[in-house]
């Protein structure tokens, strides 16, 4: 991020950028800072934006090869079109003999590295890997918006947000809209902000599953995650908040190991310090080969139900029935 920054405030640009990775709000964000930063994204006879894997790439390249109109250059922005997951040697071969006034933005969620397109990005551009910051950087992330609306937080505020909401950016923003907007007319935000306008019904009965799973409840698990489900929370998100639950279970499991403090496990696994006994407490119930054991069918199952080989609702019920036996 600091080096796309950079590559803006110099206007010294690579001709090729693909950003890549799971953290869509950043990738929104650097998509338009590059974009804007080439040229203007409302003359439509030099900028152009198409997405999807079904898109006419044969078209976008015939644009990419014609030089600008009364510009300095020319951008295409390809979002999610799959290329960087299968055989694309004619994009490639098409991408290099573009004029070097045509520059061309790639998103993408996931990528295969021994891809062709990909490799040539690495080469001719510059790539760039946008995935969730750790907690302590969304931390100065979450004071720098609230210092824009002219408001403070306590940190406590911003990981008991964390905690129950996830970290996925976009998510948070839209939390602290709302935050802003009960504050409005008071400068701090506090816990009690949070609990009173960010946590709802869904979010109890979360940390309520996350319990019943640990306390080998699985019918009260279950059930709970039945009513999440009533309450039009994704699965998705669910899997994202077991995933992560598990993998802090793991490192604080290796951690109570070593003799670790709990001043620095917090540190270490970027979690708030005021949950760190209650997470400690929990890893009693699991033996390290277990939660690593668990975290990988977490994965596991990510990569299932985003391959179609299982369905969402499916993929995370199965999870809960494991992780709940006996």
């Amino acid at each position: 991020m600091k080096q796309i920054m950079e590559h803006i405030k110099k206007g010294e640009f690579q001709q090729f950028y693909l950003l890549m990775g799971d953290e869509n709000y950043l990738k929104k964000q650097y998509k338009e800072k590059l974009a804007s930063a080439l040229v203007d994204v409302e003359d439509s006879m030099n900028y152009h934006y198409a997405e999807g894997n079904n898109l006419d790439m044969n078209q976008m390249c015939e644009l990419g090869e014609t030089l600008p109109f009364f510009s300095e250059r020319r951008v295409l922005v390809l979002e999610n079109t799959g290329l960087l997951k299968k055989a694309s040697k004619d994009v490639e071969e098409k991408f290099a003999n573009f004029p070097d006034s045509t520059y061309v933005i790639m998103v993408e969620g996931e990528v295969d590295k021994r891809n062709s397109l990909y490799k040539f990005f690495t080469k001719q551009g510059y790539v760039a890997n946008l995935t969730t910051p750790d907690e302590k950087t969304l931390l100065q992330w979450v004071k720098t918006l609230c210092k824009e609306e002219g408001k403070t937080i306590e940190d406590a505020a911003v990981f008991h947000l964390t905690e129950h909401m996830g970290t996925e950016m976009f998510l948070l923003k839209n939390e602290l809209e709302k935050l802003f907007c009960y504050c409005q007319g008071r400068e701090r935000i506090t816990v009690a902000d949070v609990n009173e306008i960010c946590l709802d019904e869904a979010e109890d009965k979360l940390f309520d599953m996350l319990d019943a799973i640990g306390n080998r409840n699985q019918k009260k698990a279950l059930k709970l995650y039945r009513d999440l489900l009533e309450l039009h929370k994704p699965p998705m998100q669910l899997l994202t908040m077991l995933s992560r639950h598990f993998n802090i279970l793991l490192q604080m499991s290796a951690l109570k190991e070593a003799g670790t403090a709990y001043t620095d496990m917090a540190s270490l696994c970027g979690v708030p310090p005021f949950t760190v006994k209650k997470y400690v407490a929990q890893t009693s119930a699991y033996s390290y080969k277990r939660l690593k054991a668990m975290v990988e069918r977490c994965q596991m199952t990510d990569q299932e139900i985003k391959t179609g080989v299982i369905k969402d609702v499916v993929g995370v019920e199965l999870l809960i029935v494991e992780f709940s036996g006996n």
